[in-house]
């Protein structure tokens, strides 16, 4: 079933409303240089992929809910304006994983938490118990895709900002992040999924938004 086949959660501006008092996360008027005031709004469990053509402002957008780049606009996060929490609190509460990873440390144990902990995802990612012996230097582009996946979700956020975090992989490991997402969906987290894959936002996403230019729209806007 497509994302635009599935029971709608939009409301009238093409944007995710939560069955709570309170969406997970909203967005309203975000924008920075290169980005136009966008707003969107994701419920618990929800995805919302967000397609476009490169260069279009995807990752800006990301980066501007992450607050990782000067932005201006409102970020609520369950009620919690941005501004009220901590900036280490909302970069663990809101999960931003980048298309090519940054890795500070020479080792990925370095970046990771107890080896008990992680066990079960470096199984369900394909990847082996003793990855966290590995140095960085070693890592293949789809290895650096599912450990910065690892890494993220051991720190237990509320939210996933995902910039196509499958383009490097085969379909058999894209299968097995994706039964991962979809875990973490059915645990209430939110995502908001940037990427090119159109069956991927067909068997992940709850909405589809894209960006052109700078500027977010709904799906069949522009088109």
């Amino acid at each position: 079933m497509s994302a635009s086949e599935r029971p709608s959660q939009s409301s009238s501006e093409g944007t995710a409303s939560s069955s709570l008092s309170h969406p997970l996360l909203s967005v309203r008027a975000i924008s920075r240089p290169g980005l136009a005031p966008a707003s969107l709004r994701v419920a618990h469990g929800q995805c919302v992929a967000i397609d476009g053509p490169s260069g279009a402002g995807k990752t800006l957008l990301l980066r501007a809910i992450a607050d990782l780049d000067p932005n201006s606009g409102e970020v609520v996060l369950n009620g919690r304006p941005r501004h009220a929490i901590p900036a280490p609190d909302w970069r663990r509460q809101v999960g931003y994983i980048a298309a090519e990873s940054g890795w500070w440390g020479e080792s990925v144990g370095s970046h990771l938490a107890d080896g008990d902990r992680i066990a079960p995802l470096l199984t369900e990612l394909s990847l082996p118990a003793d990855a966290g012996t590995w140095p960085i230097a070693r890592l293949s582009t789809g290895e650096r895709q599912r450990l910065a996946l690892v890494r993220t979700l051991t720190r237990f956020p509320l939210v996933l900002l995902l910039d196509e975090p499958t383009s490097a992989l085969d379909q058999a490991t894209t299968e097995r992040v994706e039964n991962v997402l979809r875990r973490m969906l059915r645990n209430g987290v939110g995502i908001v999924l940037v990427t090119h894959d159109r069956d991927q936002i067909a068997r992940l996403a709850d909405l589809r938004l894209t960006m052109r230019a700078g500027t977010l729209t709904a799906a069949d806007e522009g088109a």
